[in-house]
């Protein structure tokens, strides 16, 4: 292995490092450290919850409580250090204590209190900097922060499974189960991973869900329910652990009497604007982000996924694809409605991932912007 084939495997390890802090850093970025020496690994790190050290302190800490002298070493971090004080104080102070002598960094901070900064005290301090080494793979896993810390809007991704010939339920409605045990499993990582979950009034009539986190020690979402006219069930799952676990419900104007009753019960109804005769959900983006909701998974029918699609929201899809073919020209697919007239209209992404899960497929996609 060369020597950038030997830096590329540190900075995937420090990607990996980050990936452990999913479900527990938002609104902050996850990051992974790794500091090497002639080399051999000295010490690790990661930004493990909101609030607690960032990656780079917590791989300083850990050599320094080991009596790791990093002298000259090289510091792997997935994202540009931060210079500002926010809940802790800047990493690039730690680095330049130190005595580390290079950082090799993968992605820019947006965070224009960052953005390049944290570059310039380190090298005027005379360290070593290389920016973007392996900026995509970096990139990728801080979707949610990026477009949050831009837009100021959920990034939102939509989940479905289907079968060969595009069903994601059989015509009678039935739907249990389209894949296998190993994707299900998938679905709670990334339950865990983003802040919300959102459905359309048809799955919790279909299904009564409970849109929880089945996974150990994971995060349960804040669930958000697209219900133009209020026809949830005061009964339902969902509104029976709204005390307990956060339920927002999108619904338009003029329920206001079932809308009092369902507060009382613990759950937050947020009163939106129509377009088309259904809340706008251009409109509940901006709500949910002024609400510090940063990432949202979209686990909705064919009628809210085209309606998503329509309104230019879909960052992200998670295609899950099992091997099985269910049929029927009735039978339900992931995307409803009228859908587009002609081919070269298509809501169009780019393929960014493929995965082996048990005798199922996980494609994952990025939107990819038309301009």
């Amino acid at each position: 292995m060369g020597h950038t084939g030997l830096e590329e495997k540190y900075m995937r390890r420090a990607i990996e490092l980050a990936k452990k802090g999913s479900g527990r850093t938002n609104p902050n970025p996850l990051v992974g450290a790794v500091i090497v020496r002639d080399g051999q690994i000295l010490s690790e790190g990661y930004h493990e919850c909101y609030g607690q050290y960032h990656a780079e302190r917590n791989a300083i800490v850990r050599a320094r409580e080991a009596g790791t002298d990093l002298t000259g070493s090289t510091i792997y971090v997935t994202l540009e250090p931060c210079c500002h004080h926010g809940k802790q104080p800047p990493c690039t102070d730690a680095i330049l204590e130190s005595g580390i002598s290079r950082v090799v960094v993968g992605s820019d901070d947006p965070n224009p209190l960052v953005s390049g900064k944290g570059y310039e005290i380190l090298k005027k301090a005379g360290v070593e900097v290389v920016t973007h080494f392996l900026k995509e793979e970096c990139d990728a896993i801080n979707d949610v922060f990026f477009h949050f810390i831009r837009h100021k809007t959920p990034f939102v991704a939509m989940k479905y499974a289907m079968t060969m010939d595009g069903k994601i339920a059989c015509h009678t409605g039935d739907s249990k189960w389209v894949t296998g045990e190993t994707a299900r499993a998938h679905v709670q990582k990334l339950r865990n991973h983003y802040k919300g979950i959102m459905v359309g009034i048809g799955t919790v009539l279909a299904d009564d869900p409970s849109l929880n986190c089945r996974m150990e020690g994971g995060r349960n979402p804040i669930r958000i329910v697209v219900d133009s006219h209020l026809r949830i069930p005061m009964d339902s799952r969902l509104v029976m652990t709204a005390k307990t676990q956060p339920l927002i419900v999108a619904c338009l104007a003029g329920q206001e009497e079932k809308a009092a009753r369902m507060e009382q019960m613990g759950v937050t109804v947020a009163v939106m604007p129509q377009k088309d005769g259904r809340v706008s959900l251009t409109d509940l983006m901006n709500y949910l982000g002024q609400a510090g909701v940063d990432g949202i998974l979209l686990e909705g029918g064919g009628r809210l996924n085209e309606s998503a699609l329509e309104a230019g929201i879909v960052g992200k899809v998670f295609c899950y694809l099992a091997p099985k073919i269910f049929g029927g020209a009735d039978a339900r697919t992931p995307v409803e409605g009228q859908g587009k007239s002609l081919a070269a209209e298509a809501w169009r992404f780019e393929r960014t991932g493929l995965e082996i899960l048990g005798e199922d497929l996980l494609i994952t996609y990025k939107y990819k912007s038309q301009r």
